[in-house]
């Protein structure tokens, strides 16, 4: 399949269908493919799938992308997603594309779901898990409650639960971010950083200093909960939330291939 050939699966049923578009990229080469999950509000073509797809294609390795419900081209409103819906979608994508083992590469929002992913697979297959290892970038497990619910004023609170959801001005679009209740109550359920974490394989971790989203001492709230796997952390001094820039898609690079399949 052509790296530009868009396919469909559909996850749920009934009126919780929803479409989900996914890049999938043929490899032929040795060592384990490669799943990437985005961040809040990103898609399967930014600049870090992007670089991840010219790699592979250079050494023949297989990538897998794809947009969460409510996100590029994927159907669904974004409105309705929840940590748990998006998680249900990147299994789907998972259980459909994964042809053996495969390195799970997370950004930010992504980052939580790729380690909810690898523990579930973990906790079903034990040391034969497919998930060969995690490359996360600035990754935000428990943000829902960590980063938003717990930096909101209680007036910001109180309209969320009485409204359902509230906008609040980003950096990154001229259109404000929605937060809805179902978000913040939804991600209660996938919490991971009060206690410890078990992915059964190795974890590298790329995080700006600079981060303004994700300060870098949350990626280390993460090292100290995964007490029983080998980690890797990369500190960039001068690096943002994004860490789009050349030497940082290099790094990128860098950490995936580390990984020994």
């Amino acid at each position: 399949m052509s790296d530009d050939t868009v396919s469909k699966i559909t996850v749920g049923t009934g009126d919780d269908a929803r479409e989900i578009a996914v890049l999938d990229q043929a490899g032929a080469g040795d060592g384990p493919g490669v799943l990437f999950l985005g961040g809040f509000r990103s898609d399967m073509r930014g600049s870090k799938a992007e670089a991840l797809a010219a790699w592979a294609s250079a050494h023949g390795r297989r990538l897998t992308r794809f947009d969460y419900s409510g996100h590029g081209a994927s159907g669904g409103r974004f409105e309705d997603g929840t940590i748990g819906r998006w998680l249900d979608e990147a299994k789907a994508v998972f259980e459909h594309f994964a042809a053996g083992p495969t390195i799970l590469v997370g950004s930010s929002m992504g980052g939580w779901l790729s380690l909810l992913l690898a523990a579930a697979f973990y906790r079903r297959h034990g040391a034969d898990t497919p998930v060969s290892g995690l490359v996360l970038v600035a990754p935000a497990p428990d943000f829902t409650e960590a980063l938003m619910w717990a930096e909101m004023s209680e007036e910001t609170r109180t309209a969320l639960m009485e409204d359902g959801r509230i906008e609040q001005p980003s950096d990154y679009s001229d259109e404000p971010y929605l937060i809805t209740r179902a978000l913040i109550e939804d991600g209660r359920n996938h919490l991971l950083l009060g206690g410890t974490i078990e992915t059964g394989c190795p974890v590298h971790i790329l995080q700006g200093v600079l981060d303004a989203d994700v300060p870098w001492r949350h990626a280390f709230s993460l090292v100290d909960r995964l007490a029983t796997d080998d980690v890797v952390v990369t500190l960039i001094k001068d690096g943002d939330h994004r860490l789009s820039r050349p030497q940082d898609l290099a790094r990128l690079i860098a950490a995936v291939e580390s990984i020994d399949g």
